[in-house]
């Protein structure tokens, strides 16, 4: 079996060929040099403070790459991409088993993945690893509607101090929907890499409603003339239909107010308040993918949690 090694700069450009070929490949795409071409899913997250990133070569060439991620004591893999002239040779596995071990090492409670739902081959290879199919996750657009956005709301605004203090807060937040939740990193890494923005919602002067790690741009994993939510939530507890409200009509302000058409986001079904009310506020499904989850529980895809997020 071939031995996986960490993906390096010089692989990048040759690695997001592959992610884009691959997925095209397996979706039937019929021009795949154009395909995924208005964003990324490799030079974003390599080298990132919240992800280590995995190659397997085949022969001396690259032949595929995978990213793990870490959100504090949840960890997720993806997107998994191995060169279509190589398929069904058997290296997915090793990259499977790299990340499969990062979790390991980072002592994460929950793990997981998506994937298509209809593919019964990699349903079968995630299952290898203990990795369990639970509920389905649309990813839904709905169209971006101008607003007027909150004071404090854009984390790039902050100073040193009071964006330590947002982090802060928003770790508490996540915190209390599952324990060890952690999405800073995420949001440093976005402010760094001029992905997009975090969007921040207050309850007066320090208690933090919600908040939204938002990408745009093509450097970006959002797409073209999209604001993309890759995670988002709001404080649980009395209020939370009210405080989800706030953060959809914030998050469609802020994909207005930087020239975006629409917002894209994921919301795992069973967290069935906050699926209802954003199909109630007009949000369509554009693709639905499943999460693996090791183990076999709910983690924080629940009911009562109003959470957006998207593995991919």
């Amino acid at each position: 079996m071939a031995d996986v090694r960490p993906l390096v700069e010089g692989d990048l450009a040759e690695a997001q060929r592959i992610v884009r070929t691959a997925f095209g490949t397996f979706l039937g795409v019929q021009d795949l040099e154009n395909f995924w071409t208005d964003f990324d899913y490799v030079y974003g997250r390599h080298g990132a403070e919240h992800t280590v990133s995995f190659a397997i070569d085949d022969d001396g060439r690259l032949a595929g790459s995978n990213f793990a991620t870490r959100w504090g004591s949840v960890g997720f893999f993806g997107p998994l991409s191995i060169r279509a002239d190589l398929w069904n040779r058997g290296l997915a596995q090793p990259l499977v088993a790299a990340a499969s071990e990062a979790f390991t090492r980072w002592g994460v409670s929950h793990a997981g993945l998506c994937t298509f739902p209809h593919s019964t081959k990699h349903i079968w290879l995630y299952q290898k690893f203990g990795f369990r199919p639970r509920f389905l996750t649309p990813i839904m657009a709905v169209p971006a509607r101008p607003g007027s956005l909150p004071e404090r709301s854009r984390y790039s605004a902050l100073a040193p101090d009071e964006r330590r203090a947002a982090e802060d807060a928003t770790y508490a937040l996540t915190d209390a929907i599952y324990d060890g939740l952690d999405l800073r990193g995420e949001i440093r890494t976005v402010a760094a890499r001029n992905l997009g923005d975090t969007l921040l919602l207050w309850d007066g002067a320090s208690r933090l409603a919600g908040f939204a790690v938002c990408h745009w741009g093509p450097a970006s994993e959002a797409g073209a003339d999209c604001l993309f939510i890759k995670f988002g939530a709001v404080r649980s507890g009395a209020g939370a239909d009210l405080r989800f409200a706030r953060l959809l009509d914030a998050a469609g302000a802020l994909a207005a107010s930087v020239g975006m058409g629409k917002v894209l986001a994921g919301v795992n079904t069973a967290r069935e308040e906050a699926y209802a009310q954003m199909a109630a506020r007009g949000f369509r499904a554009v693709v639905n993918v499943v999460t693996m989850h090791r183990p076999n529980e709910p983690g924080y895809s629940r009911p009562g949690v109003y959470a957006l997020d998207d593995w991919r």
